[in-house]
């Protein structure tokens, strides 16, 4: 290979006492995707914003194309070709695409030349093999494409070196395709592209090259054809987790818990219909725009449906507000564990009684801190939460085990029925394979679980069966057995024959 165009040489970071990096070196080349997997907290954060200027080392040096620099800010990084794009596109909702693609550059005469700035914007976006309308709002765009806009920002200022943390975390399967796709395009055009994921199975299809870290360090890096699955789950985590994506035992009862016939929401899904027994696991599989979030929202009662039945343990039940659900002994885990699932400011102990407050509460009305602190010690070590205090503020906690605080908050309620969205969304491959242990070992002692993903192995995974749906219709319910990734992928995209 030539010479790399972005090096990290033996650089550490430290908050405090915490010790972010430790002696970690890197080389990123010109046209590779390079692939770095760890778990939450093991230093990829603090690696990215060495790279981009946000955080300066205390030790080591940041080389550009062999020539040590101090990049003092995201700005001095934009000018030495080094741009990133996060799981959570930045957009500017009210300003159109091609206003979005050169937002940085309004200095150089943005308004003054629009007929210049769209033909180059169109450029662009041919460029990344994207059909997208430059004057149309980004308001109305969806993630993928709001990724696409990003990466033609980015584009645009000449990058050299592109990062991507998790920038399929929030898509659907066919627009993470169409993602890692753009990521290869850019590596053959000469870019060095960072592709940090905690999907390992992507990792193998887009990437060149792989690093594994832990706790701050570097543990290794191979090309992709001389490592496997295995091995890079051992080194990320210290430990062998076998198959974390492994189908467990089903455990499902005789007892019908939850009946639902024909539930309908007015223009927005319509006529669905299953069964779940108590110790079964339901998938609900499907691409974004498919509404399974939204039947969800309906049975725990936020936008009730405007037809159709639910029996829920023999009887039958109309739940119009979440309270009504929880009295029922129905909890929701929101795949927004940030804005709807957790208070990240407020402590662990504080966060785990939420839905249960008033169980908590002296005969003066008064919160029992020390009941709070018991309960949340108990769960603490029932869920390997990963904190020396549960005074620690959730916002505080790696992604991982935030998801544990915020299960540990429903799991409290003692409910018949979980239903989780996203449950792995954005944690790594050691706290999925413990949210999964997590919710099988929840349907065996007897509870019922709706699980929502749009990663399909983890939809094969957990689901004794599986319902698809697609754009408010419900395309099928799957056995397990019968089911597979291409056919759950062609019945969510509507292809003929697929319910044969």
């Amino acid at each position: 290979m030539t010479a790399p165009l972005l090096t990290l040489d033996r650089v550490s970071k430290r908050f405090g006492s915490t010790h972010a990096l430790t002696d970690m070196s890197l080389n990123l080349f010109a046209g590779e995707v390079h692939a770095i997997v760890g778990e939450n907290g093991a230093g990829k954060s603090t690696m990215i914003k060495i790279m981009t200027g946000i955080h300066q080392p205390n030790e080591g040096r940041v080389l550009v194309d062999d020539e040590p620099r101090m990049i003092a800010g995201s700005q001095a990084a934009r000018e030495l070709g080094i741009a990133a794009i996060y799981q959570e596109p930045m957009v500017f909702p009210d300003l159109d695409v091609a206003e979005n693609i050169f937002i940085s550059q309004v200095g150089g005469g943005l308004f003054q030349n629009k007929a210049g700035q769209r033909r180059e914007a169109r450029a662009l976006i041919e460029r990344i093999g994207m059909d997208l309308d430059v004057d149309r709002a980004a308001s109305g765009l969806t993630l993928a494409e709001q990724q696409a806009v990003e990466i033609a920002r980015a584009l645009s200022q000449d990058v050299r070196v592109l990062i991507m943390d998790e920038p399929t975390a929030s898509l659907s399967a066919h627009e993470a395709q169409q993602l890692r796709r753009i990521a290869r395009q850019l590596a053959s055009d000469g870019v060095s592209v960072v592709y940090i994921s905690h999907r390992l199975e992507e990792i193998f299809e887009v990437a060149d090259r792989v690093t594994v870290i832990r706790d701050g360090e570097h543990i290794s890096t191979n090309p992709i054809g001389e490592t496997d699955t295995d091995t890079m789950i051992a080194e990320m985590v210290g430990r062998e987790v076998g198959n974390y994506f492994a189908k467990g035992e089903n455990h499902a009862r005789d007892e019908v818990i939850l009946s639902v016939a024909n539930l309908s929401l007015q223009g927005v899904f319509e006529d669905i219909s299953f069964e779940l027994k108590r110790g079964e696991v339901l998938a609900m599989a499907g691409l974004i725009g498919a509404r399974r979030t939204d039947v969800a929202l309906a049975l725990f009662g936020i936008t009730p449906a405007t037809t159709g039945s639910v029996i829920y343990k023999g009887q039958p039940l109309t739940v119009t507000s979440p309270k009504q659900a929880m009295d029922a002994g129905i909890a929701y885990v929101s795949e927004d564990r940030r804005k709807l699932g957790l208070a990240m400011p407020m402590a662990i102990r504080a966060n785990i009684s939420l839905a249960t407050l008033t169980g908590f509460l002296t005969r003066f009305g008064l919160i029992d801190r020390a009941g709070e602190k018991a309960t949340a010690d108990r769960f603490r070590e029932r869920l390997a939460i990963r904190t020396p205090d549960v005074e620690t503020e959730v916002g505080m906690l790696s992604g991982g085990n935030q998801q544990k605080v915020m299960l540990a908050k429903w799991l409290n309620m003692n409910p018949d029925l979980l239903i989780f969205d996203e449950p792995t969304r954005g944690i790594d491959v050691g706290a999925k394979a413990e949210v999964h242990d997590l919710i099988r070992t929840f349907v065996k002692e007897g509870g019922a679980a709706i699980v929502i993903s749009s990663d399909l192995p983890e939809v094969l995974a957990m689901g004794d069966r599986i319902l698809v749906m697609r754009e408010g219709q419900q395309m099928a319910i799957l056995d397990h057995d019968e089911a597979s990734q291409e056919r759950i992928m062609t019945l969510a995209t509507g292809q003929a024959g697929a319910a044969a």
